[in-house]
Parts: C-alpha cells; sequence; structure tokens
C-alpha cells in the first residue's frame, strides 16, 4: 500500500495505461490461434487436455438445462437474486434501445439510419478462483435487448469436464442464449473467431477473461468485433471529511479480491479519513472475507492512498486515473458530477456500493479499465448493432446537388467521382 500526496513524483505511477501483455503470452496465443485455425475441433481437444487436464468430445455442444432443472443448480436464494437481477438488466437496457429515423425531405429526398443487430455475437465466460455467471446476464442482455439472433457461450470446464453449474444457472435464466461449449482459454476465442467444425464463427466476442484470452481478442480483433481489451479491476473512491472509513476501505478491498493485479485508490482532502482507512486495511477488517492471498497482493501492489489539498483536486486526481468504477462519498456527490469526465461508472453517495452496479442496479458491469474510461463506455446495447446511413436522392435535389458535387471531387481528383455526379444531372436535364 503507498500513501502519497497528489502533487508528488510518485503520483505518476497511479496513471499506468494500455494493455502490455508479457512477450511470451503474446507468442503463446499467436500460436494457439493458428492451431484453432489450422485444425479446428482436434486442437480444441488437445489444448483442454493440456490446460484444463480435461478429455473432452468438444463436437457435442453442453445442453442448456430447463429453468426447472436449473433451480436445483442453485439456493433458493441466489435464484431469486439472479432473478432480481436480470429484471432490472432488462430494464436498464430497454432504455437504451435505438430506433431507425428515416426523414423525408421537401423535394422528395430522403436520408436517415436504419438500425441492425448483429446476426452472431460469443460470450466468454471465465471459471477460475472466482466464476463470474452473472456475466452472462451483463453480456447476453444487451445483446438480446438489441435483437441479436444467436448468443453463444464458451465457458472452460471443471476437471469433470462440465460447465460449472452457477453458469449453467445463468444461461437458463437467459432464454436467448442458444448454444454452449466447454472450452475455455484463448482456444475459445480462436474458435469463435474464427470457426470450427463444430463451433461456427461470430460476428463479435465479448466477456471477461484472463490474460490469454483477453490477449486472444486483442489477435483476433478485425476478424471479428471485440468489446474491449479489459485489464485488473479498478476502483476510485473521491471522500471527503465525513466519509465512514469502513465504507471506503470496503470498496477498496471489494474491488481488490477480483485480482491480484487490481488497482484501487481512496483520494481525500482528509488526512485522518485516509489514516482510518488505512488501518483498516492493514488489519483484521482487511482478512475477514477470505481471499486473503489474492488481497495480499493487491493490497502490497496495487492500493494507493492520496492524499488531496482540497476535494477539487481528489476530483482532478480521478479524472486523471480514469477509473472503470467510481465511488464518490461525499456530503453532496451530486454537486460533483459533471466535474467527473472520465470513469466507467459511477457510484454515489454513502449507500450505493460498487457491488450494486456488479450485480442489481441494473447497470452494466462491463467497463473499460486502465484509462479507456477517457474515450470508451460500458457495453451497451449499441455494441451489438450496426447503424446503416440511407440515402435516396430525388432528381431535382440530385441536379441542384451535381455542380457543388462535382466541384469537391475535381478538388480531390477524382474525376469519376465527379463525372457520376454530372451524368445523372445531365439525364434528368435531358428528361
Amino acid at each position: 500500500m503507498r500513501r502519497i500526496r497528489a502533487g508528488e513524483a510518485a503520483a505518476a505511477g497511479l496513471y499506468a495505461r494500455g494493455w502490455e501483455p508479457p512477450a511470451q503470452v503474446v507468442e503463446a496465443v499467436r500460436a494457439i490461434i493458428a492451431e484453432v485455425r489450422a485444425r479446428g475441433d482436434d486442437a480444441l481437444a488437445e489444448y483442454t487436455r493440456r490446460f484444463d487436464g480435461v478429455e473432452l468430445s468438444v463436437g457435442t455442444r453442453v445442453r442448456i438445462p430447463t429453468y426447472e432443472e436449473a433451480q436445483r443448480l442453485v439456493s433458493a436464494e441466489v435464484a431469486a437474486a439472479f432473478e432480481l437481477a436480470r429484471a432490472r438488466i432488462v430494464a436498464f437496457h430497454e432504455r437504451q434501445r435505438a430506433h431507425a429515423q428515416l426523414q423525408p425531405e421537401s423535394d422528395g429526398s430522403v436520408s436517415g439510419w436504419l438500425v441492425e443487430p448483429l446476426q452472431r455475437v460469443g460470450l466468454y465466460v471465465p471459471g477460475g478462483s472466482a466464476v463470474l455467471s452473472s456475466s452472462v446476464l451483463m453480456n447476453s442482455i444487451p445483446a438480446h435487448v438489441a435483437g441479436v439472433g444467436e448468443i453463444v457461450v464458451c465457458s472452460p470446464p471443471d476437471r469433470n469436464g462440465r460447465v460449472s453449474d452457477a453458469v449453467l444457472f445463468a444461461c437458463a435464466l437467459c432464454p436467448w442464449i442458444t448454444e454452449v461449449y466447454a472450452v475455455g482459454g484463448a482456444q475459445a476465442v480462436a474458435a469463435l473467431a474464427y470457426g470450427t467444425q463444430a463451433i461456427a464463427e461470430v460476428e463479435k466476442i465479448v466477456g471477461p477473461g484472463n490474460l490469454y484470452v483477453t490477449e486472444a481478442k486483442r489477435q483476433v480483433y478485425g476478424a471479428v468485433g471485440i468489446d474491449s481489451l479489459a485489464g485488473p479491476s479498478e476502483v476510485f473512491v473521491v471522500a471527503d471529511e465525513r466519509a465512514r472509513p469502513e465504507f471506503v476501505a470496503g470498496e477498496l478491498l471489494a474491488q481488490g479480491e477480483h485480482d491480484p493485479r487490481a488497482r484501487v485508490v481512496a483520494a481525500s482532502p482528509s488526512s485522518a479519513l485516509l489514516d482510518a482507512v488505512a488501518a483498516l486495511l492493514q488489519g483484521a477488517f482487511a482478512h475477514e472475507t477470505g481471499r486473503d492471498e489474492i488481497l495480499e497482493a493487491s493490497l502490497r501492489d496495487g492500493t494507493w492512498l492520496v492524499d488531496c489539498d482540497s476535494l477539487d483536486e481528489a476530483v482532478d486526481v480521478a479524472n486523471r486515473f480514469a477509473p472503470e468504477h467510481l465511488s464518490v462519498q461525499t456530503a453532496d456527490p451530486w454537486r460533483l458530477v459533471g466535474r467527473f469526465r472520465h470513469a466507467g461508472a459511477m457510484f454515489l453517495g454513502d449507500w450505493t456500493p460498487v457491488a450494486a452496479g456488479d450485480y442489481l442496479a441494473g447497470s452494466n458491469h462491463v467497463l473499460p479499465t486502465s484509462g479507456a474510461a477517457r474515450y470508451a463506455s460500458g457495453l451497451r446495447v449499441a455494441d451489438f448493432t450496426r447503424t446503416v446511413s440511407v440515402v435516396a436522392y430525388s432528381p431535382g435535389r440530385m441536379v441542384h446537388d451535381a455542380p457543388h458535387l462535382a466541384a469537391l471531387a475535381d478538388f480531390e481528383g477524382l474525376r469519376a467521382h465527379a463525372r457520376s455526379a454530372r451524368l445523372r444531372a445531365a439525364g434528368e436535364e435531358r428528361g
């Protein structure tokens, strides 16, 4: 854990940005993708055997249980919570739905756009130490609302060759999911991007993953679309002197438990508050929730407490950091909302934990990391659509525009462009 002042040179370490995987990861992923492209299902089976320790018939899709069957996989309490989350996430994303617009002009011309859904998308759901079954809802619901026809899930198998019960339950809760495969890692990304004998290629790949999965998404981008290159989890807490230390420390630990490389920051003009937060992070409070090994690493390497001269300076530091999650724990957080320019999502006030956005608030938890909140947004319905411009000229508009269009094309040296306008205008004038 580091304690720094906002203006000192050490603060520069806060602002590391971009996706920079180790060279060995880049090369390993390149080789995996090449093998999957060349050998298809045979390569998937080999990598599943090597990395997951499972002999798997990759050509057989995992059957999605009915919801009645799936309810036996989790407790009634968990099922009820997932149902509430689904309802809220659907409602939130329904408000994002875009609509086509075609505008007739007085001369008979028409211009506007159509909104077309993607046809087939792939969703990666990681395994590992925390099976993020909630990401099934967060990634598939905006695709469903957008009108995507086929939503395919890939998730690594456990030692018994099964997709986890938690993931299967979430898939059963989302009847718009059409296929599930027990395949993980970079090889799953390659299969989704290029197709194999059993898995048809998709148009876009979304969902979180480890270094290898994220690097695979980077390498297949262009052949397919991707959502983002997600780095380790981040939270930035801006707090004033009346904030509750346990709430601030709790947010840092909540994101710190995701990943040993997580980056968690609290900035405040109150040194007394930061003293209290530091004491909580160094005491029993930090060990009450488990995942101690991950938290020990994130507390040691990725936790920053930043002393600021004012709340204004804390806002400036947050804007420069551009966090995935921004928690504003001040007396009047709404007063500051318009001053935050760069954040994946904002969580305002003492009673709004970031975990609400992770699960139940309805907003999406797939958010930009590593400074990408400067230019990118969280996952939304528009990410699963294409906007197609539509233009239909009337004869009168063509005659009117032809000399202007030709002048611009001639100016840029594109004579055939200019001729295409003059030909139409001449044809209309001849009747």
